[in-house]
C-alpha cells in the first residue's frame, strides 16, 4: 500500500525533539535562592516539529526527514506525527537519544533557550529513502541540521524550491550556514541579533537578486526583501495574548510558505498570512498542538484584509 501513497506537496528537513518550557512565577530568576518554583511543560517541539505540524493543520501534505532517538522523547514526537498525518518515512534513529531543549519562559512571552543537540556532526540518513521522499513533492523546508545541508543539491536536482530557516543567524558568512544559503531560493532568518536586518538581506541579495529572503522582527513585525527593495510589515492588530514564542518564526515561515509557493499568493498578502499564523503560535501556551488551521487563517486573513 505504501506505494499508493500520495506524494507530500512538502518536505521538512531538521530538527525534532522534545521542548521543556519552564514558565517562570516572576519576571527573573531569583538567583538569591536554590529554589524556584515553575510550571515545566513538556511538548514535541523544535523547528521541524512546529513547521511539520503547522502544515499538516493548514491542510497540507507533508513529510518530515529527520533524526529522532529510541526512546520515550522519540515515542511523543513520533506520536504527535501520527495524529496529525505527518509522513515519517524519513525519519531515522539517532543512537544518541532524541534532541531536547530546555526554554525558560517569561511572563511576556520571551524565552531563553537551551539547546541540547545530541545527535554527533556524522549522522546521515538514508539517500535513496531521502530521495523517495522528495519526489514529486513541490517544496523542502531546511532547518540546520548538519546532515540536512547534504540533501539541499538533491532536492534542487528534483526540481524543488528550497526554502531554509537561518535562524537567530550573526554573520552572514557563517561557514555552517554557507551550503544552506548558497542552496537557498527563500531564506528566513530572527533579527534576533540585528537592530536593523536590512544590511543582512541585502548581503543575501547580492549572490542571487531573485532570492526572497524575510526576517522575522519578534514585536516589530518583520522584512521582505527582494530585487525590488525592502519592505517592512508591522505586526497585524490581534485580541489574542502572547503568552509563549516557541514556534513563532516557524509558524511566520509555514504561513508565508504555504500561502506564496503552494497557493500562488502574492508576497504581501502571503507575509500577511504568515504573520497571522505567527500570532496564532504565540497564543498557545508550553505545546505545539492546535496550530491554526487552514479556515481559521482563511477567515482572519479576509477579517484583517487592508483596504483597496
Amino acid at each position: 500500500m505504501e506505494g499508493l501513497r500520495a506524494s507530500p506537496e512538502v518536505v521538512v528537513l531538521g530538527c525534532a525533539g522534545v521542548d521543556t518550557n519552564v514558565f517562570l512565577p516572576g519576571r527573573e530568576v531569583d538567583w538569591s535562592v536554590e529554589a524556584n518554583f515553575t510550571e515545566n511543560l513538556d511538548t514535541p517541539g523544535q523547528a521541524g516539529v512546529y513547521a511539520s505540524r503547522g502544515y499538516a493543520a493548514l491542510g497540507r501534505r507533508v513529510a518530515f526527514i529527520g533524526n529522532l532517538g529510541d526512546d520515550p522523547c522519540g515515542d511523543l514526537v513520533r506520536g504527535a506525527f501520527a495524529r496529525d498525518g505527518v509522513d515519517v518515512r524519513g525519519v531515522f534513529t539517532d543512537p544518541a537519544g532524541t534532541a531536547r531543549s530546555v526554554n525558560v519562559m517569561y511572563p511576556d512571552g520571551r524565552r531563553k533557550n537551551f539547546y541540547d543537540a545530541r545527535a554527533a556532526s556524522g549522522l546521515q540518513p538514508d539517500p535513496v529513502r531521502c530521495r523517495e521522499v522528495m519526489a514529486g513533492a513541490r517544496l523542502v523546508h531546511a532547518h540546520l541540521a548538519d546532515w540536512a545541508r547534504h540533501l539541499l543539491p538533491v532536492a534542487r536536482e528534483l526540481g524543488l524550491v528550497v526554502a531554509c530557516d537561518l535562524q537567530d543567524v550573526v554573520d552572514p558568512e557563517d561557514a555552517y550556514r554557507r551550503d544552506f544559503i548558497r542552496e537557498s531560493d527563500i531564506l528566513f532568518f530572527s533579527a534576533a541579533n540585528h537592530a536593523d536586518p536590512a544590511p543582512l538581506i541585502r548581503c543575501f541579495l547580492q549572490d542571487r537578486p531573485g532570492r526572497i529572503v524575510i526576517s522575522g522582527m519578534g514585536a516589530k513585525g518583520c522584512a521582505l526583501g527582494t530585487r525590488k527593495g525592502i519592505r517592512f510589515f508591522p505586526p497585524g492588530p490581534s485580541d489574542l495574548p502572547v503568552v509563549d514564542t516557541n514556534g513563532a518564526g516557524d509558524s511566520l515561515a509555514v504561513g508565508f510558505l504555504t500561502s506564496h509557493v503552494l497557493e500562488g499568493r502574492p508576497l504581501a498578502e502571503s507575509i500577511r498570512r504568515g504573520q497571522l499564523a505567527a500570532r496564532h503560535c504565540c497564543s498557545l501556551r508550553g505545546t505545539s498542538e492546535g496550530l491554526i488551521g487552514a479556515q481559521a487563517l482563511e477567515a482572519l486573513a479576509q477579517a484583517s484584509a487592508p483596504e483597496p
